[in-house]
């Protein structure tokens, strides 16, 4: 399985000549579709050389993904991997439809359907701005990443490549070893500015890493604004920083206590 663009923001432009290699060794490629905003109407997954992918509507199409769902993911396949599908399927005759369980399926999957309002949204979304349309939004992604790049390389490190695809990942191991100030710092301070915390600590291949994806939606006065919180954040004392945030109900829960010992219901009056 890989990913294309990759977690780091970067398009790898060897792709195809990965999956000649796999092939030839009599493997498969799995795609992961998690950033196919960067590169919609600009290039095909399946000119990647990639047998099987699915798609994250949740990034890719509108759909919601807060607090970890509601999620959806649809497979796109190969014509050779077509008889091995979860069953059952759709398939079309003419003016028709019909229910068709593949020939070496191994039947329904969980509920079948899906989450079908997420799925209904993504279909929406991608009727109403067309072929052009959907191009532009990549485009926008990938021009507000960046931008919102260039200014933020002057306060953290951007330790891989100098551009990027639809997001990037800072990295505030200076920041930390000069002013004591660690991704997770940034990322409960940003909170009082305004701003839903970036990714932090992941992917694990950057320290103190801080993912950023601002998505096509954003202005390019809430990139200079959240540019501008960044900064004046790395400028704020020590005190300030490791109580934050201080606008919200519960500032630092413990988090090692919460995995350990998680409440799973809610009761009144706690």
């Amino acid at each position: 399985m890989l990913t294309n663009p990759n977690t780091l923001g970067l398009f790898d432009s060897q792709v195809a000549e990965i999956a000649d290699l796999v092939h030839e060794a009599g493997g498969l490629i799995y795609l992961d579709g998690a950033n196919m905003n960067a590169i919609l109407g600009i290039t095909r997954p399946g000119d990647f050389g990639a047998d099987l992918m699915h798609f994250n509507p949740h990034k890719t199409f509108s759909g919601p993904h807060g607090g970890g769902g509601p999620g959806a993911g649809p497979i796109c396949v190969r014509d050779f991997l077509a008889d091995y599908l979860p069953g059952p399927v759709i398939v079309r005759e003419g003016d028709e439809y019909r229910s068709h369980t593949p020939s070496k399926s191994i039947g329904r999957v969980r509920s079948f359907f899906g989450n079908v309002g997420v799925l209904i949204r993504a279909y929406i979304y991608i009727r109403t701005y067309g072929k052009e349309g959907l191009r532009k939004v990549s485009e926008d992604a990938v021009l507000g990443a960046n931008y919102l790049l260039s200014k933020v390389r002057h306060i953290m490190d951007v330790p891989h490549g100098d551009r990027c695809m639809h997001e990037f990942v800072a990295s505030a191991k200076r920041l930390k070893k000069e002013k004591h100030l660690s991704a997770m710092d940034l990322a409960k301070r940003l909170l009082d500015y305004g701003f839903h915390a970036p990714t932090v600590y992941f992917p694990l291949v950057v320290e103190e890493a801080v993912m950023v994806e601002p998505t096509e939606t954003e202005s390019k006065e809430t990139l200079d604004a959240f540019a501008q919180a960044l900064f004046r954040i790395t400028e704020e004392s020590g005190d300030l920083i490791e109580d934050a945030p201080h606008s919200t109900k519960i500032s630092r829960p413990d988090d090692v206590a919460a995995a350990r010992k998680p409440v799973l219901k809610w009761t009144d009056g706690e």
